[in-house]
């Protein structure tokens, strides 16, 4: 970095003690050098300086009750990064992994991601280091509400609209947006990801795992290859990783693994979706209970042994940094031809650099798993219209909005002379709408 050097180096002393956000901004800034070289008046006005930094950032606390009747306190996060080309819009995580920087690295990506949809919504991102995990239904309807009687201050139809992540799925949402509801005395579309009889979008549980594999086929598309006959190994076990593998299946691939945060699971046949939803949508179980319905299947403890199995297509769809090099270094050796990104940077910066410099076909996140907010934006305009679109109507407009995000990027790397490096023309393409909208907009 030459231009941008100073401005990357001002961010690690303002934002001591948060990597995620420093690994995120050394990547989109690393991209962006090229495009500060042409555009000046960009460097002039301060774009640079001003995109890395939120416009907002809320922190509050979340008293709750638990069935004993015991008080605790959670801290909960709003981070709304940048509205210019619109209201912010980004999930919320709840995970006791939860701090600012990991809120201020997603906000971030949220931004470019948001952009590259085409839909106008800025990017932001919020959360709590609550954990669902272990938590009776009434605790957790506790803790929603309390939530919402801070943020419902920060937010609205206009101005930021919340989602789901990590953690937060259609019951959290639920109650989140009947408290919310009550404290404003008005029905709007504030939230995204409801449930369909309160204003929700069909398509919308399927939508980051349906997009990851309509991103990825166009991908393949363009090097003459496709999901058809191909193995495909799926990190993770939520609605990302269920539905990246419902449609890769459907798309001709045979989807052999799973898991999450205690094991994987391996299935030579390919795995029974069915009894995956059963156990992670009614039972909330685990993986490893996979076995007891398919005895032949094998279970691994350990989440990161699942990159040994060969495959040509590889999806992490967990978490953050869970793709290390050395995992690039094996799913290269077994001849992987394509890594799709489910989850929001899920391969540490050495994996990347990797995938590249050996001609993997590598989909970054912030492009290839913008479905899931490309259907919340389509959730927003059904409920500014007060419309319903059927589920072919949505999952319509999610694959030509994939395909567009896919274009888009891959011609933003061509122009600037990486053809093949989408991370870069992601970047590139998602930061040119957002800039073009702060330079008109003036210093704000």
């Amino acid at each position: 970095m030459k231009i941008l050097a100073g401005i990357y180096e001002q961010v690690l002393k303002r934002n001591p003690g948060e990597p995620e956000f420093h690994q995120a901004v050394k990547e989109v800034l690393e991209s962006l050098e090229p495009v500060a070289e042409r555009h000046p008046e960009y460097v002039k006005a301060g774009i640079f300086e001003r995109i890395v930094e939120p416009e907002r950032q809320i922190i509050f606390r979340v008293p709750w009750v638990d069935d004993n009747g015991t008080v605790h306190v959670n801290r909960g996060f709003r981070v709304e990064f940048n509205s210019a080309i619109g209201p912010y819009k980004g999930g919320l995580r709840f995970h006791p992994s939860v701090n600012l920087g990991i809120i201020k690295f997603l906000g971030f990506e949220q931004v470019f991601k948001n952009s590259l949809t085409t839909l106008p919504m800025g990017g932001g991102k919020g959360g709590s280091d609550f954990d669902p995990k272990g938590k009776s239904e009434m605790e957790i309807m506790r803790f929603c509400q309390s939530f919402m009687t801070e943020l419902f201050r920060h937010i609205g139809p206009d101005t930021d609209v919340p989602a789901g992540d990590i953690g937060v799925g259609a019951r959290e949402i639920g109650y989140m947006f009947g408290m919310y509801k009550k404290l404003r005395n008005e029905f709007t579309g504030v939230l995204t990801g409801k449930g369909i009889p309160y204003g929700g979008s069909l398509v919308r549980t399927q939508a980051t795992g349906y997009g990851l594999c309509y991103f990825v086929e166009e991908a393949l598309n363009a090097k003459g290859l496709s999901f058809e006959g191909r193995t495909v190994v799926i990190s993770g076990s939520g609605n990302v990783a269920i539905y990246a593998a419902e449609k890769a299946q459907q798309l001709g691939a045979k989807v052999v693994a799973l898991n999450d945060s205690n094991g994987y699971v391996y299935d030579k046949n390919g795995i029974n979706l069915d009894t995956v939803k059963l156990i992670k949508e009614v039972q909330r179980g685990r993986i490893s209970e996979y076995v007891k319905h398919h005895p032949h299947a094998q279970y691994t403890e350990g989440s990161r042994g699942i990159w040994t199995i060969p495959c040509d297509i590889a999806l992490p769809c967990a978490t953050q940094n869970e793709l290390h090099g050395e995992d690039a270094e094996i799913l290269i050796k077994n001849g992987c031809i394509a890594v799709g990104e489910g989850a929001n940077m899920p391969s540490t910066p050495d994996a990347v650099e990797l995938f590249i410099k050996n001609k993997v076909i590598f989909a970054p996140g912030k492009a290839a798993n913008a479905g899931g907010v490309a259907t919340s934006g389509l959730e927003m305009s059904q409920n500014s219209l007060r419309l319903s679109w059927t589920f072919e109507e949505v999952d319509e407009k999610l694959k030509t909005i994939m395909k567009n995000i896919y274009k888009n990027a891959s011609e933003a790397a061509a122009e600037y002379g990486e053809p093949d490096n989408l991370v870069l023309g992601a970047n590139i393409a998602g930061f040119k709408k957002v800039a073009a909208a702060m330079y008109a907009q003036g210093v704000v």
